[in-house]
Parts: structure tokens; C-alpha cells; sequence
């Protein structure tokens, strides 16, 4: 299969072409000049591949971030970038990185994820698709909740094709991932600062900027500074239908990690306040979760209930993931399963025209 890209950041790259071309490899990580892992199909595996030297792979480094107008130095070790057919890049220099230049290179598919495809793979169900559907067209606020490699951004784009397609969609995230499918999309990505420290533009920013664009459908790639507190208070005043992700191991997780992010924003607040903010505004979290065996499944579709009476969060599993067993190679054997909990807010979803009673969350 011939590379996405081609020109002098593929000649730069050339030790590694061959896996910026095998549709099989999913990341690319480079801890020195001679030690390369890769991934593929969940699993990481050390590669006999090297650079000739930390010059060589120095030069790639700057010829990316030349492609990419981002600049790494001494005093500023560390780059996020993009390669020519949207692979997401991250760099870190010697001495943060000790053993030499680390990369990470997260490829960028040109066959997205679709539900068909997710159904397929098992990660989803049909019963929890028609959930997540019509908690969509409800415009029910749903965070994908996810550890690190488990996909969330991958999830979050196949959710997102489920908004309707007659609606203002504005996109926010550090680096384009997301292949939004509507028509009326706005993409807006964040700015480094430049050599004088100067012209930096935020998700905060630009999340202050969303909120005066008439949005009818607000998507942030990645929710992980002070925009979490800006993000909670525009769900609790009428933004409804909001999605993203954020770094979390479990659906209560997600719910801590919104919190700790809100005391980011320099606004200071009663804890029990910054909790009340996250459970009013959180309608849904869905758990994107890798196993042992490297597949990467939704674990829980978990509804956020009210602040309990003891100021603690409550959450309720409407799906959650059985495993039944272990199949050949390894391989995992289970579905996503409803939990037998019915939805507190199923009398809409029974009036919404999804065929949603309260029978659809029979325990089977």
C-alpha cells in the first residue's frame, strides 16, 4: 500500500516508511535512534529497524516541525505536531527523554471507524447503539471516558456521526483528528505561542469563542485544562448535546477528572459546588476500554445520576460488558449487555420515536 504522503518529511522518515505504509501498524514509537516499537492490532512489538543516528533522527524532527510550523529546542523540549496525511506527532528531546529523541507517532486512518464497523468488532451492540442514538437526538450531554490507546477519539468520531446532519456542529481540539460527516461543520484548532511567547490561542479561548457562534452542537477532542469549568456552565445553561473526551479509567473517573480539571481554571469554588456543576451537567459517560488481549471495547454506557444528599457522585451502568470467556489466541468472548437499570430519564426516550420502553433494558 503506498504511503498517504510522500515528499522531503517521507525522505526523512525513510527507516520507518514501511510502517507509515502498513495499514496493520496503528503507532509508531521511537524511544532513541536504535529502539522502535510499533503497534499492531493492540499489540506493541520491538522492530530490528534503526536510525542511523541521532542526527538523522534529529533532522526529521525539525523537518516535521518546519512542515507542521512548530519549533522544538533546548528551552522548548517537547512538540505536538501533524505528518502530511494528518498522523499525530508528539516529540520529546534529551535530557527530559533520556535514552535520546523520543517519538510517538499515532497514525492517521483513511478508513475510519464507522458504528457498522464497531458493531462488526463487538465493541457495540445494536441495543446499545439505539441508546446512544437516542440519547443523541435527546441532546444528552455524553463524555467518552478512556484510558490511554483505548480509542476515544476513534469512539467519540463514530458517536458523533449520530448528530443530525441539519445541525451547527463546531469542532474543538488541539490537533484535527476528528472526520466530522454533517454538513455544517466548524473546525477550530488551537495555536501555539510563537518565539516571543506570543499569539497562543487556547481550548479555553476558543471555547469562549464557540459559545458566540450560535453552536447547536459543541465537540471537544480532548477536555484536560481549565476549559472544564467554561465547558460544565455552558451545558448547565441550554448547550445541550455537547460531547467529548477525557482521560479516565471507569465512568466515576471521568467524573474526578472533570472536577480536579475545573480547579485548573483559577476560579475558586466549593468542592461541593464543582460537583454539583459536573452531575447536573454530565448526562452519559461511555467507557472506551483496552483488554489484556489488545482489543479495544466499550467497557460501560453509565448514566450520571444526581449529587447524592452525602456530596458524593452517583452512577448508574445501563450497559455494561460480560465477559463470557477466552477464546482462541487469547482472544476475549463477551458483549456489551444491558444491566437490567432503566434510564431515570426513559419517559422521554419512550416519546422521542426511538421505540425505547422500559422492556429495551431488560436484563437479557
Amino acid at each position: 500500500m503506498k504511503s498517504q504522503f510522500t515528499g522531503t518529511v517521507r525522505q526523512f522518515l525513510s527507516p520507518i516508511v514501511g510502517f507509515l505504509d502498513d495499514p496493520s501498524v496503528s503507532e509508531i514509537m521511537i524511544n532513541a535512534p536504535d529502539e522502535i516499537w510499533v503497534e499492531k492490532g493492540g499489540k506493541v512489538e520491538r522492530t530490528n529497524i534503526k536510525f542511523d543516528s541521532k542526527d538523522a533522527l534529529m533532522s526529521a524532527v525539525n523537518n516535521i516541525g518546519q512542515f507542521a510550523n512548530r519549533r522544538i529546542t533546548k528551552e522548548n523540549p517537547r512538540m505536538d505536531a501533524r505528518l502530511p496525511d494528518g498522523s499525530r506527532v508528539h516529540v520529546i528531546l534529551p535530557p527530559c527523554a533520556s535514552k535520546g529523541i523520543c517519538i510517538s507517532i499515532r497514525k492517521f486512518s483513511k478508513d475510519p471507524l464507522t458504528i457498522e464497523k464497531l458493531l462488526q468488532f463487538g465493541s457495540l451492540t445494536e441495543d446499545s447503539v439505539e441508546f446512544i442514538k437516542a440519547c443523541t437526538l435527546l441532546k444528552k450531554n455524553v463524555m467518552v471516558s478512556g484510558g490511554t490507546g483505548t480509542g476515544k477519539t476513534s469512539l467519540l468520531n463514530v458517536l458523533s456521526s449520530l448528530i443530525p446532519n441539519d445541525e451547527r456542529i463546531i469542532v474543538i481540539e488541539d490537533s484535527a483528528e476528528l472526520q466530522m460527516q454533517q454538513d455544517h461543520i466548524l473546525l477550530l484548532e488551537t495555536q501555539v505561542p510563537d518565539r516571543q511567547g506570543k499569539g497562543e490561542v487556547s481550548i479555553r479561548d476558543l471555547l469562549h469563542s464557540t459559545l458566540r457562534l450560535r453552536p447547536d452542537r459543541i465537540v471537544i477532542g480532548e477536555i484536560r485544562g481549565g476549559e472544564a469549568l467554561d465547558l460544565l456552565q455552558a451545558m448547565n445553561t441550554g448547550h445541550g448535546g455537547t460531547m467529548g473526551t477525557i482521560h479516565a479509567n471507569d465512568p466515576f473517573g471521568a467524573l474526578n477528572r472533570l472536577e480536579t480539571l475545573t480547579l485548573f481554571s483559577g476560579i475558586e469554588l466549593p468542592l461541593r459546588a464543582i460537583r454539583s456543576q459536573v452531575s447536573s451537567a454530565i448526562d452519559i459517560v461511555v467507557q472506551a476500554t483496552r483488554f489484556h488481549d489488545g482489543s479495544r471495547k466499550v467497557s460501560h454506557i453509565s448514566e450520571v445520576l444526581s449529587l447524592g444528599e452525602d456530596g458524593n457522585y452517583h452512577v448508574a451502568d445501563i450497559f455494561r460488558f460480560n465477559k463470557t470467556g477466552t477464546g482462541e489466541g487469547g482472544r476475549i468472548l463477551g458483549s456489551l449487555e444491558p444491566t437490567g437499570t432503566v434510564p431515570t430519564f426513559w419517559k422521554e426516550l419512550e416519546t422521542s420515536g426511538q421505540k425505547i420502553s422500559r422492556d429495551f433494558f431488560v436484563k437479557r
